[in-house]
């Protein structure tokens, strides 16, 4: 429907704009007939895990994409950031920064290495590689790059602060699959990267990772953690893991490959449609991708200026919420803000907090319609034209709550 007024919102009780929640990371389409071919086909023969053939084509196509020699499948990103922490004998402080998923600060420091965080580049996001210099110290063994949103970090300035500074550099590329920057792959970058299979992801298995990497010995010491630290010459002090991919998840992450180019060119045209639907509205600001890169346009993030839309992101969220667009606050709060990290030591971080408190990540991929992302243009441009009765409508609406 069609919403011209702010009685028309459904947060103030009119219809909701969809039937059915619109996620962002919903499980794109795939071929279930060739799903299930390769799933009969590990059961027929009775291969299941244990780095089945399904496993070893996965690899060999993620290297292929990732202009690597090497992939090691995982059952997840996560625990493939731990198990290359290990590979890397990292110890002491990782530096990283705070706007980036939970989870690439938690595999730090479950394996028992301290997070240092630094602030972005508040035009891009990107952990600053200048900041990244200033923290290093004596305890510092490695800089963990995030290629944030599917828009590369400054991999090169990074990869010289650690040559300059003796350190190791591996990326966080859970976004950035079939990502380049200046041309290379992102995973050409540094001694290794990781990513991620899990279903919102634009490859999904139904869980997944990788490590991608040049390096044979790297790539050696990694497999032989994945499998309980068999197959090494001599044991690694952390002795092993149960860090494999099954035949399944691998046989969903095949069939999600398969589709790849089909998913990055929808997602590309939806992204097109929002930077239309958008434009002009005050105070929105569509994250940008470089065009002249390849990129995966994988999410969909606009920044909110309250000041000039008249509203802020939260307010926004709780609108479009109530739509049944189930947007999402990519990442607010950022790690630093977040237990266990904040009771400790203190991270000043303006840009990135202020980062935090204005993104979201609208919906996009494969279940995501121009006629859908056309409903979510026009409901935000909606409640910014009409900002001042929105905002006055939302404090009735709470003080009649409370």
């Amino acid at each position: 429907m069609v919403k011209l007024t702010t009685g028309d919102l459904a947060i103030f009780g009119g219809a909701h704009a969809f039937l059915r929640p619109l996620h962002v990371g919903s499980p794109g389409a795939v071929d279930r007939g060739r799903l299930f071919e390769r799933l009969d086909w590990a059961l027929d023969n009775q291969w299941l895990s244990n780095g089945g053939p399904l496993v070893v084509e996965f690899e060999a196509r993620i290297a292929e994409l990732a202009g690597v020699r090497h992939a090691v499948a995982t059952c997840n990103a996560t625990v493939a950031l731990q198990m290359l922490c290990h590979a890397l004998d990292l110890s002491g402080e990782v530096i990283m920064p705070s706007l980036t998923f939970a989870a690439t600060a938690h595999a730090a420091r479950w394996v028992g290495l301290d997070p240092v965080f630094v602030d972005v580049d508040p035009l891009t996001g990107q952990m600053d590689p200048a900041l990244a210099a200033e923290a290093v110290g004596p305890l510092t063994s490695a800089i963990l790059g995030v290629h944030l949103w599917g828009r590369t970090c400054p991999a090169p300035e990074l990869e010289k602060v650690a040559a300059d500074h003796g350190l190791a550099l591996f990326f966080d590329a859970a976004h950035a699959i079939g990502c380049t920057l200046g041309g290379r792959p992102v995973a050409s970058f540094g001694s290794a990267s990781v990513f991620s299979f899990h279903p919102t992801k634009v490859v999904a298995g139904f869980e997944g990772g990788a490590i991608v990497t040049d390096d044979d010995a790297l790539a050696g010491r990694l497999r032989s953690l994945r499998d309980f630290g068999k197959g090494a010459q001599a044991a690694h002090p952390a002795g092993g893991t149960n860090g494999k991919m099954s035949e399944a998840a691998a046989a969903m992450a095949l069939t999600s490959l398969d589709g790849f180019a089909g998913a990055v060119a929808h997602n590309r045209s939806n992204f097109a449609a929002y930077a239309a639907g958008l434009e002009g509205i005050p105070g929105v600001r569509l994250v940008p991708h470089d065009a002249s890169q390849a990129r995966n346009y994988q999410y969909v993030i606009i920044e909110v200026e309250e000041s000039a839309a008249g509203v802020g992101r939260d307010l926004l969220l709780e609108i479009l919420r109530a739509e049944r667009v189930m947007a999402k606050p990519y990442f607010s709060p950022a790690c630093h803000q977040l237990e266990p990290y904040r009771s400790g030591r203190l991270f000043r971080l303006p840009h990135t907090e202020r980062l935090a408190g204005r993104v979201l990540a609208l919906p996009t991929g494969t279940a995501v319609s121009r006629e859908s992302i056309r409903r979510i243009c026009d409901v935000l441009r909606l409640v910014v034209s009409r900002s001042d009765e929105v905002t006055c409508r939302w404090r009735q609406r709470k003080g009649r709550a409370a």
